[in-house]
């Protein structure tokens, strides 16, 4: 086996080191055990704090080692798909596909699609960005928060949702009890510390963001403020979204009252909406208003998803009924979206429920 003929040469590596930068090795040596322990012989490991020793090794780690050792390490690390010209193979960062699914997947959403992708273009494009990207998504539900989680997710990152590199959390699910509250913190701490030293472009994903203890947020907010490090820990390259209903009725009222007075809801700006929505936010009860993170000025987008109306739902149907192979008929779609509940009673212009129950609703209509 390739591995144990290469184990003499690591031995006559450690002999010789005074011929080789013997830091260097050391750093390559103990990179490729830490990979082969943890994802091969699956031992209970924990990742290494040394930032140097998270990076692929190259060529320039092995001054006057023999090239054709080097050339079979790096053949038989490769084969197993952990290296890569961009150092990390789990990270894509394909802003081109972000573009095209933001506007081909995400319906009735124009500032959602234009501020989102701005802001992670423009954090991935600067490495030397003084805070991590922080941003909270506020709508009804159904309007498509989580769904654009998921785009960004599955742009940035090789295996999307289910890369090591995101995690998502869910406030009632993961945070259920109030008295626990101090211990969530540490495990919470812990987490997200564990995460950016195995890979430091990190995807935090917070739903129901509004169910969050202040305590809760107040204990990760460091990781999310103008600091080098944190404890050794460089946290500026993470990704940070909050997912929320806050501040929906302004959001909502906004859309309607441009309904109203005969304008395209694609007339409806920013500066419509963002300075509402940071009220809003500072103004509801629980701890997402009350946490630092927004008397802080933290976050760096307040993100509206507006409400969807009947045409959107059709659209949405239409991406349900295709992405099973099926090719619907107006007619058909028109009785999906007869079906949803529309609000408010006078005008029944909104969708109640966005299009959240379209992927469900659509098996009553299969012939």
């Amino acid at each position: 086996m390739l591995l144990f003929r290469l184990l003499p040469v690591f031995w006559a590596a450690s002999a010789k080191a005074d011929f080789f930068h013997f830091d260097s090795i050391s750093n390559v040596s103990t990179y490729y055990f830490n990979y082969i322990y943890c994802n091969i012989w699956e031992g209970d490991c924990q990742p290494n704090q040394d930032d140097a020793t998270q990076q692929v090794p190259t060529r320039e780690l092995w001054p006057g080692f023999p090239q054709d050792y080097i050339r079979m390490l790096s053949e038989w690390y490769c084969s197993l798909g952990q290296c890569c010209e961009s150092g990390d193979c789990r990270i894509t960062n394909n802003i081109t596909g972000l573009a095209r699914d933001l506007h081909q997947k995400l319906h009735g959403q124009h500032l959602a699609q234009a501020v989102v992708l701005k802001a992670v273009q423009g954090f991935i494009e600067n490495p030397d960005s003084n805070k991590p990207l922080t941003l909270s998504f506020h709508g009804w539900s159904g309007t498509g928060k989580n769904f654009v989680a998921r785009i960004v997710a599955d742009n940035l990152y090789r295996d999307g949702v289910k890369s090591e590199c995101v995690r998502l959390f869910i406030a009632p699910f993961h945070f259920p009890h109030v008295k626990l509250v101090d211990v969530y913190k540490g495990q919470l701490r812990e987490a997200i510390r564990d995460m950016v030293l195995r890979c430091p472009q990190t995807l935090f994903i917070f739903d129901e963001a509004e169910k969050l203890h202040p305590g809760l947020i107040d204990a990760i907010k460091p990781y999310m403020d103008h600091y080098d490090n944190v404890d050794g820990v460089n946290y500026r390259r993470a990704i940070f979204l909050f997912l929320s209903n806050i501040g929906g009725a302004a959001i909502n009222e906004v859309a309607l009252d441009f309904w109203h007075s005969g304008q395209n809801r694609e007339d409806i700006g920013m500066e419509d909406l963002e300075h509402r929505l940071r009220a809003d936010a500072m103004g509801a009860q629980g701890g997402f208003a009350q946490s630092e993170l927004l008397s802080g000025h933290l976050i760096d987008f307040f993100v509206p998803f507006l409400p969807l109306e009947y045409r959107h739902v059709k659209l949405c149907a239409r991406d349900a009924y295709l992405a099973r192979g099926i090719q619907p008929t107006d007619a058909t779609l028109d009785d999906v979206a007869k079906a949803m509940l529309y609000v408010p009673k006078e005008e029944k212009l909104f969708s109640a429920q966005g299009c959240k129950s379209i992927p469900q609703r659509i098996n009553f209509f299969l012939p």
